[in-house]
């Protein structure tokens, strides 16, 4: 097996102009203009076949997966037939708008990098790493020591940013930068402001000691990036509003329970509905590749992500429930309905 998403230094990565063609974007691509927050997913179902052609460009501002990754022919491991098939999977998949994407992977995250204005070394930058927690309204809440630098130039000029990457180890991943002013948290916040950040980090008993306090980075724009080091790099910017309007996936709450069950009791379960999910039928014949393993990474309303062997190589890959996940019994009817639909197909082919 002969991973294409590399982090750094594990082993030599392939050509540039192979790997920006191998890596998959797990997110949508900006087309033209800004995103709109508007537009919840892409449905295979309501999209025309003509939207996505890789070289249309939509004029309302409307926003779908990349569809522009060439069939490598020379790809390690992998067939130009395989890269094809995925691509068009992928170009199709049901997901959350990116917005909404980006709100629900700030809710979930634990951890970023602080940038603030050096105190001590006037006119410089200064990086710390940070523990956080999400607000209700999307507000970045730091518990900060007055003792700390990052605390210092806080106080000094509040306006900072903050970094956050939804896998640190994969950089062509999605990566967030929330621009911001940090203010003290009222007295009156105070109480639901502590409730919300140990949810998050319930060990944190320090939040309690007398030099600590909260501290909200109330957003003013909110950007993100994918796809590092790839020619399938997506970007986008959000206003605070934008930003505010969005909604937390009422799913993603439940993600860790279900990948984990996913992962350990049901992983063959799992590889064979990706399997399932992306076989294409091209002149009344389906074309089938091998999946190798399926891992899943996260859940949300309208699919799961997964880390996937495929064909030789590793890939992260959307796969699109049905229709729109209700609540957390529903994932698992829809999940149960895809294992049966894979296993029916399977038995055909046999």
């Amino acid at each position: 097996m002969r991973p294409f998403l590399l982090t750094p230094g594990t082993r030599a990565a392939p050509s540039p102009s192979t790997l920006s063609r191998l890596l998959l974007p797990l997110h949508l691509v900006q087309i033209n203009g800004r995103h709109s927050h508007q537009h919840r997913c892409v449905h295979s179902s309501s999209v025309p076949s003509r939207l996505l052609h890789p070289r249309l460009r939509s004029r309302r501002g409307r926003f779908f997966a990349s569809s522009q990754m060439a069939a490598p022919a020379d790809a390690p491991g992998g067939s130009a037939d395989t890269f094809e098939v995925i691509r068009a999977h992928q170009a199709k998949a049901a997901r959350l708008s990116p917005v909404e994407e980006v709100r629900t992977i700030l809710d979930r995250s634990v951890r970023g990098v602080l940038a603030t204005h050096s105190q001590e070394h006037a006119g410089y930058p200064s990086g710390s790493m940070v523990d956080f927690a999400c607000d209700h309204d999307g507000s970045p809440i730091l518990a900060v020591s007055s003792l700390a630098s990052h605390s210092k130039n806080l106080y000094g000029n509040p306006k900072c940013s903050l970094l956050v990457a939804k896998d640190p180890e994969d950089r062509t991943d999605t990566v967030i930068t929330v621009y911001g002013d940090a203010v003290p948290v009222s007295d009156e916040e105070k109480d639901s402001v502590r409730s919300a950040y140990l949810r998050r980090h319930p060990d944190a008993f320090w939040v309690d000691f007398g030099d600590f306090s909260f501290l909200h980075i109330k957003p003013k724009a909110v950007r993100y990036v994918s796809g590092v080091a790839t020619a399938l790099l997506g970007s986008g910017e959000f206003s605070a509003a934008e930003y505010k309007e969005a909604k937390v996936d009422p799913i993603s709450q439940f993600s860790t329970p279900i990948t984990s069950h996913m992962n350990k009791d049901h992983a063959d379960d799992t590889k064979l509905i990706v399997q399932h999910s992306t076989t294409v039928k091209a002149n009344d014949k389906c074309k089938l590749f091998q999946v190798d393993f399926a891992y899943m990474l996260d859940v949300d309303s309208f699919g799961f992500n997964v880390k996937a062997g495929f064909d030789g190589s590793v890939l992260k890959l959307r796969i699109p429930f049905p229709r729109q996940a209700q609540d957390r019994k529903d994932v698992k009817t829809l999940i149960v309905e895809m294992l049966q639909a894979a296993r029916s197909s399977s038995s055909d082919a046999e």
